[in-house]
């Protein structure tokens, strides 16, 4: 019985950092794309999500002291790789911020009217000070808000279920497959939670295999039902924060509901980036808590003021560059660790890594960047 308890711990883990508040962006850059365009792109990117975690897992489980991604970097690479792992850190953090930051004005917008300018520095004011006393409670109630989402998709599938024109799922086009890359990419990454993974089965480290796969399955699923109802229902109106258009279509009572659920997914999502940043500066380069804060806060807010405010832009540009150059370190470190005649501690498990995979995932990785960059 203990096993099956921790293993549904770890599970949840990972599911609660993967399913967050890219789950609003995703619908509306499948349909730009096209539905089956998109439902191609997710199967890819979830396999990628898959292999990295896989292969992220089985570093730590080589390793006989839990890191993060800094540290496995700077143990495998050198001291170069870990200020470059810290900088590819901090700007993702900082992309998703901003687009919290943007996403909760429009949130806020569609519920009370107004300008969506104003409720993103009402709402900052509020998050960045909650950031500053540091409530780390909000970590401790991760498992609560991830039912509490899983249980809010599915009263809005249900919800929108009767009305899916299934005319809305029918388009494909190759030419826009990068469209939805880095949405979707946003949306499945997770790998910053394989080191707690770890954590949470020590003594039954053969579980981690199995929980990563579980672990990137069940928000695959969330998203691809999620996606399907919203596209069904809304087609080519399907807006930026996909609630805002879906409660358009469904009435006040989905205006509200879903909404509010956009609201407490992206304040959540907000609150445990900025303190995890902010811990960051703090524990990682001896900061003091108020710069630490500082730097945490201030970036994002001055980048949003200076004007830039596409919420599906900041959340493609995070997922294929940042979530890229993730894929990219993850995949040096393994191949380091590969070359290694004997590792610390043996692994409970090695994923045959054969090198047409690893120039998959390179050149997946490496092309979403370019165009991802190439498209601003």
């Amino acid at each position: 019985m203990a096993e099956k308890i921790s293993l549904f711990e770890a599970i949840a883990i990972l599911v609660g950092t993967i399913i967050g508040a890219g789950i609003l962006g995703v619908p509306f850059v499948v349909a730009q794309a096209g539905f089956i365009t998109g439902l191609v792109v997710l199967l890819v990117v979830a396999f990628a999500m898959v292999m990295i975690n896989l292969f992220l897992g089985e570093i730590v489980l080589s390793t006989n002291v839990t890191h993060q991604l800094t540290g496995y970097a700077q143990k495998y690479l050198g001291k170069p790789a870990k200020y470059l792992t810290l900088l590819v850190t901090a700007v993702g953090f900082y992309g998703a911020l901003l687009a919290y930051i943007i996403g909760e004005g429009e949130v806020l917008a569609a519920l009370t009217g107004g300008s969506p300018v104003f409720y993103s520095i009402i709402f900052f004011t509020f998050g960045a000070s909650l950031v500053f006393l540091g409530l780390t409670v909000i970590k401790r109630f991760e498992f609560i808000m991830t039912l509490c989402v899983l249980t809010i998709v599915l009263i809005i599938v249900l919800s929108g279920y009767g009305l899916i024109n299934f005319e809305n799922l029918t388009q494909f086009s190759l030419a826009k497959i990068f469209i939805p890359y880095g949405v979707i990419f946003f949306a499945m990454a997770g790998s910053s939670a394989i080191p707690q993974l770890r954590q949470a089965l020590r003594g039954k480290e053969k579980s981690v295999k199995k929980a990563i796969i579980i672990g990137v399955t069940i928000p695959f699923v969330v998203y691809l039902i999620f996606t399907l109802v919203i596209i069904g229902v809304t087609g080519l109106n399907t807006t930026e924060i996909a609630t805002i258009g879906l409660g358009a279509v469904l009435g006040k009572s989905m205006i509200i509901f879903g909404n509010l659920f956009a609201f407490f997914t992206m304040a959540t999502s907000f609150l445990t980036l900025g303190l995890a940043l902010k811990e960051t500066y703090r524990c990682d380069l001896g900061l003091g808590p108020k710069i630490s804060w500082l730097l945490t806060c201030l970036p994002p807010v001055i980048v949003f003021l200076a004007g830039l405010n596409n919420f599906a832009l900041i959340l493609s540009l995070v997922g294929a560059v940042v979530g890229g150059l993730d894929g990219l370190l993850i995949l040096a470190i393994y191949s380091k660790l590969k070359t290694l005649p004997r590792t610390e501690r043996h692994p409970e498990y090695r994923i045959p890594a054969p090198l047409p995979i690893i120039i998959f995932l390179s050149l997946l990785f490496i092309g979403g960047i370019i165009y991802s960059l190439w498209q601003v």
